[in-house]
């Protein structure tokens, strides 16, 4: 019995052999029930295959079983010591009932085993576990029983399914390995046959001799840690010694294989020297053969560089399948020639000359062919180069031809500059490119320029001028191409350059809107003082006039620059992106300046008339009679006065309707008080003036009856 084929039942744990002994040195088998149910099929099962491991003398001590039912039921562990009648009746010296601590019912267990010794065959006790070192020693129990024994379930399975594989494999290949050398000394005839044949055995002899190895010092390990360390620790003991595993069974078969091996060597060797001295001599002559036949004649028919990169690709590649073939013959040449260089170095071989003359031959061919592939190699290398660099230059003149064909629609002065720089760029990049391309046909005209006919004779002359053909004629075409764009590079620049004239235009025109923008808000809100008299009113007036000459001068270059835009659309043949809004922006900001400057100018002349007025009445003397001022005087100043407080009170009405006033309410206020006090003095001069004419009239009257 195998343990693999019961290995699911084996490693529940049914029943093991720890290894522990009794005091009559016979084993322990130990059989740990538990709470669930138990198969007896599966017990008796492990308890055959466990049974069947150690030796008859072994054996015939007697074993001492532990039917641990201190997790099980009375029926179950009843049931197991009947059975161990039935398997193990012979072998059973004492059967040891580990009862729980809460004894089973009396009731139950009515049955004495002592009184059915003589039926059963063997002793049966009930023993509780702290009780069990009277029968054995504790030494000899697994920690389960209060024991120091240690003892791995696992450990010990895999261990047997080494050890069986061993002997298993060992056994196989050792009658495999004497079949062999039995057969070697046979006639020549049957060695000639069975050369041919297989001659490896069904297992690796050097594994299975160091899985023996392997085993075997793990056993003499095992043995001596656990005499050494007596079960009080370190390595787990289990029962793999020499009456469990048969130890020496495996040094016998060690032995064996090892002789039969070293006779399988020499086999071997003997047949592999033989074959070896045919095969260098049947396999040189098939690499000098396909090199000077198929491979010589597949280099012959090649000598294009095609005319496109796929054509070169193409060319590549067969020229790589080519050179994988010959790669296959190459490897068989340094194989071939390091046997020999070890034959010779030998000196086994009669015939020394003639493996001298076929490596000298072998080595001339390959090295010849090898030469003639490289050098063919390099062409096609550099013909590859070429073509990509032209590809990527016609690919470079595509772009920058599309570049120059496409409209031109930049949104301001900054990307026409980018695109001029993006244009000189690719200008500058396609002058290296074509600067590559000269170098890298150069070197392939070089290299075509050295190119011979092969030792087996072919004139090249015709194919190398269709190649110095094509390689001048791609290079005189792209030149051709890069000037023409050229060509193109300067018109495009110089209508770039007016386009950004163009926009600097539009950019200036929309500036002087926007200043213009700022003279009228300027005008409304900080030229609101009228003047405190006539002359700070004429100083005044003349800053307004050329406040507005600067506003003119402001409209004037903003028409100029908006004229200017036209005259380079219809130039460029294109439609301005701002000025046709531009032109009623600065229109309508113009129109509204020029209101306000006019009610600004108007509001200005009204002050300097009131101002002018007011101070010719109040500079007049009030005593002096003939300095009398006319009443028309006073009504003039009051008119304008009052005409130019309800002047500060409207607001400036623009073209469109919409109302500004001039400054904040709280500097109106401050205009008009100013106003008010001139008028309320001019008013006083002329009270004081009407008083004085009074007195003047009644002085006449008094006059006039005296002279009478």
């Amino acid at each position: 019995m195998e343990a693999f084929k019961i290995l699911p039942v084996l490693k529940k744990k049914l029943a093991f052999l720890s290894g522990g002994k009794d005091r009559r040195s016979g084993l322990i088998l130990t059989i740990p029930l538990c709470t669930e149910q138990t198969s007896m099929e599966e017990l008796s099962a492990t308890l055959d295959y466990l049974l069947s491991i150690p030796s008859e003398k072994c054996k015939a001590r007697g074993f001492t079983v532990i039917v641990d039912g201190r997790k099980s039921q009375w029926n179950i562990v009843k049931t197991v010591v009947l059975m161990l009648q039935n398997v193990i009746p012979a072998e059973v010296s004492l059967v040891c009932v580990v009862k729980p601590d809460e004894f089973w019912d009396k009731k139950v267990t009515h049955f004495c085993f002592w009184k059915e010794k003589d039926r059963l065959g063997f002793e049966v006790i009930l023993v509780s576990a702290n009780k069990l070192t009277r029968y054995i020693e504790p030494c000899q129990l697994t920690d389960e029983f209060g024991g120091s024994l240690l003892y791995d379930h696992l450990d010990w399975l895999n261990k047997r399914l080494v050890f069986e594989k061993f002997t298993k494999e060992s056994t196989s290949l050792l009658d495999e390995l004497i079949v062999i050398n039995e057969n070697e000394k046979g006639s020549q005839a049957e060695k000639d046959r069975s050369s041919e044949s297989n001659i490896l055995p069904s297992f690796d002899p050097e594994t299975v001799l160091q899985t023996g190895h392997e085993l075997l010092s793990e056993l003499q390990q095992r043995r001596f840690n656990g005499s050494e360390g007596g079960g009080g620790g370190g390595t787990a003991w289990s029962p793999m010694d020499d009456e469990l595993l048969a130890q020496p069974q495996v040094m016998k078969l060690l032995d064996s294989l090892r002789e039969q091996y070293t006779k399988y060597q020499e086999v071997c060797r003997q047949r592999s020297k033989r074959s070896q001295l045919e095969e260098i001599q049947t396999k040189v002559m098939q690499v000098v053969n396909w090199l000077e036949g198929p491979g010589t004649e597949q280099l012959r028919t090649q000598w294009g560089i095609g005319d496109s990169i796929r054509a070169s690709q193409a060319l590549q590649q067969k020229h790589e399948e080519i050179e994988s073939q010959h790669s296959e013959w190459f490897a068989v040449y340094v194989e071939l020639n390091q046997q020999i260089a070890a034959l010779l170095s030998a000196g086994d071989e009669e015939d020394l000359m003639e493996l001298k003359g076929l490596q000298q031959q072998l080595s001339d061919v390959c090295y010849r062919q090898a030469s003639q592939l490289e050098f063919r190699q390099n062409i096609l290398q550099s013909a590859h180069e070429f073509h990509m660099t032209a590809q990527d230059l016609s690919q470079q003149l595509d772009g920058l031809l599309g570049m120059l064909c496409a409209d031109v629609a930049p949104t301001d002065g900054a990307a026409i500059q980018q695109t001029l720089k993006h244009l000189e760029e690719k200008l500058k990049s396609v002058e290296g490119a074509l600067q590559s391309l000269r170098e890298k046909g150069q070197v392939l005209l070089d290299q075509m320029s050295t190119q011979t006919s092969f030792s087996y004779g072919k004139d090249v002359s015709i194919e190398n001028k269709e190649n110095i053909d094509h390689i001048h004629s791609v290079m005189e075409d792209m030149q051709l191409r890069k000037q023409r764009c050229e060509d193109m590079v300067d018109v495009r620049r110089l209508k770039m350059l007016q386009m950004v004239q163009l926009f600097k235009c539009e950019e200036d025109a929309s500036q002087a809107v926007e200043w213009l923008g700022e003279l009228l808000d300027a005008l409304l809100k900080t030229h609101i003082r009228l003047g405190d008299d006539s002359q700070e009113t004429k100083v005044l007036l003349e800053k307004h006039k050329k406040f507005v000459d600067v506003a003119q001068s402001t409209y004037d270059y903003g028409r100029q620059l908006l004229q200017a835009t036209v005259v380079l659309c219809q130039s460029l043949r294109c439609t301005t992106r701002s000025s046709g809004d531009t032109l009623p922006r600065l229109n309508r900001v113009w129109k509204q300046f020029t209101v306000t400057s006019d009610e600004r100018q108007h509001r200005l002349e009204m002050a300097s008339a009131f101002h002018t007025a007011a101070e010719k009445i109040l500079r007049e003397s009030p005593e002096l009679a003939e300095l009398m001022v006319d009443v028309e005087a006073y009504e003039e100043v009051e008119t304008v006065g009052k005409g130019l407080l309800d002047r500060l009170t409207v607001p400036v009405i623009f073209p469109d309707g919409s109302e500004q006033f001039f400054g904040s309410p709280g500097d109106m206020a401050s205009s008009a008080e100013s106003i008010r006090e001139r008028m309320k003095l001019v008013e006083e001069k002329r009270f004081l003036q009407e008083e004085a004419e009074q007195r003047l009239d009644e002085e006449a009257l008094e006059a006039g009856p005296r002279e009478s």
